[in-house]
């Protein structure tokens, strides 16, 4: 059975050759995700996202040390698929086709070198690199603006239990001296983004049951979307 270094040994010239290729690449790619983690407070968890999927990484080193390394050619196309994307993103100018690509071509990359085995104890930590990712906009404001219109209406039936007299226009909520907007802010994705991230990083190490693990994680939308609607409200 080889390990991990008897691999990486064997295969040096080419490792060699690929993380260079691999930087030059995704030269562009990775600068402006990182640009939207610093600019965009939707994403500003990005920072801490390869520094927990790491961490994972090292929590899973006796687990990494017991499985078989036993290269596998399905890489390959993994690999291909993964660039494929990447060209196509590229094409498109569509920035989370591009940048997602880079998560499925580590996959790849591991499967190829590492096999089966390591890409199952690996895949967590790769899969959590997606939340680094930004989401395409079309699909950030179809999720957005259902949320915003929910937690208006909740607002709104709140206020008006408390005895405040109030009307609701969209995601309008008009009082009799003043009108109050509930903006993408207040649609609660942006804690929610955030908290799946967390809570899926707490999930898996703070609990040991899947079931516990999914209910944890879970929990963090009833509790974007409850932060959020208080406020709005408050």
């Amino acid at each position: 059975m080889q390990c991990v270094s008897d691999v990486m040994k064997k295969d040096a010239w080419y490792l060699a050759l690929l993380l260079p290729l691999l930087a030059a690449v995704y030269a562009t790619v990775v600068p402006g995700m990182v640009g939207d983690w610093n600019n965009d407070p939707n994403y500003s968890h990005g920072f801490l996202v390869p520094l927990i999927a790491g961490y994972f990484i090292y929590q899973k080193k006796e687990e990494l040390a017991s499985a078989q390394f036993r290269p596998s050619n399905l890489g390959l196309p993994a690999m291909l698929a993964s660039l494929a994307l990447l060209v196509v993103g590229i094409a498109g100018t569509e920035y989370f086709t591009m940048r997602s690509s880079l998560v499925f071509l580590l996959a790849g990359i591991v499967l190829y070198w590492f096999g089966w085995q390591v890409l199952k104890v690996l895949a967590l930590p790769i899969g959590f690199l997606l939340f680094m990712v930004p989401l395409p906009y079309i699909v950030y404001d179809a999720m957005a603006f259902p949320l915003k219109l929910f937690i208006t209406k909740v607002s709104v039936f709140v206020l008006k239990a408390m005895g405040i007299i109030v009307w609701r226009e969209g995601n309008i909520i008009m009082f009799p001296q003043t009108v109050l907007e509930v903006a993408d802010a207040c649609s609660g994705l942006r804690s929610l983004m955030s908290l799946l991230a967390l809570s899926v990083a707490f999930a898996f190490f703070s609990q040991q049951t899947n079931l516990k693990r999914t209910l944890l994680v879970l929990s963090a939308i009833p509790i974007a979307i409850f932060t959020n609607m208080l406020r709005v409200i408050v």
